[in-house]
């Protein structure tokens, strides 16, 4: 069995830069910096940073673009991709990224001074072709559309959470 799974929790490192492929599908690349805190055999705490690129494709990629920037809290979950390539001197060089497949922004942070802002929310990639369900056998969720008089194209994606407390019925578990 293998599995090729990372999640990371960090902040951007800069803004995310949003492209279109010569067939017309969006791609955005970005940087997140994740931080290991530790003490060392001496007793001193330390703290190592790393830095992790991260690629978003589709509708994901123009969400990201536009709500987050340098700064910004993420969760990534995604997969790794090597990718290769040759250099005009020809010289080859490799480049592992996270493939991100859904994301979770951050909390709201304050305004950027061009008008946008921050906001927490979340996005996928995949979409759940099991009628509703994901492969856990969870419901999966549901986005909600934008409220009357707000533009849609700039509003916040919303994904439905059962209410606290909610009551399960044994009869309801799909197994």
């Amino acid at each position: 069995m293998n599995l090729n799974k990372v999640f990371i929790l960090g902040n951007l490192t800069r803004d995310p830069e949003l492209r279109q492929t010569p067939s017309g599908a969006a791609v955005c690349s970005f940087g997140v910096a994740t931080n290991r805190r530790y003490t060392d055999k001496q007793g001193q705490k330390q703290e190592q940073v790393e830095f992790h690129s991260i690629v978003a494709w589709g509708r994901q990629a123009e969400i990201i673009t536009q709500y987050l920037h340098k700064g910004s809290s993420i969760l990534v979950e995604g997969r790794l991709q090597t990718r290769s390539w040759q250099d005009p001197q020809g010289a080859k060089h490799y480049k592992t990224e996270v493939i991100a497949d859904q994301i979770q922004l951050g909390p709201k942070s304050q305004s950027r001074g061009d008008g946008s802002a921050s906001s927490g929310g979340s996005a996928s990639r995949q979409q759940t072709g099991n009628g509703g369900w994901d492969d856990s056998g969870a419901r999966a969720p549901q986005p909600q559309s934008a409220p009357v008089g707000s533009d849609a194209s700039n509003a916040m994606p919303i994904i439905e959470l059962p209410e606290e407390g909610e009551e399960i019925d044994i009869k309801d578990i799909p197994f």
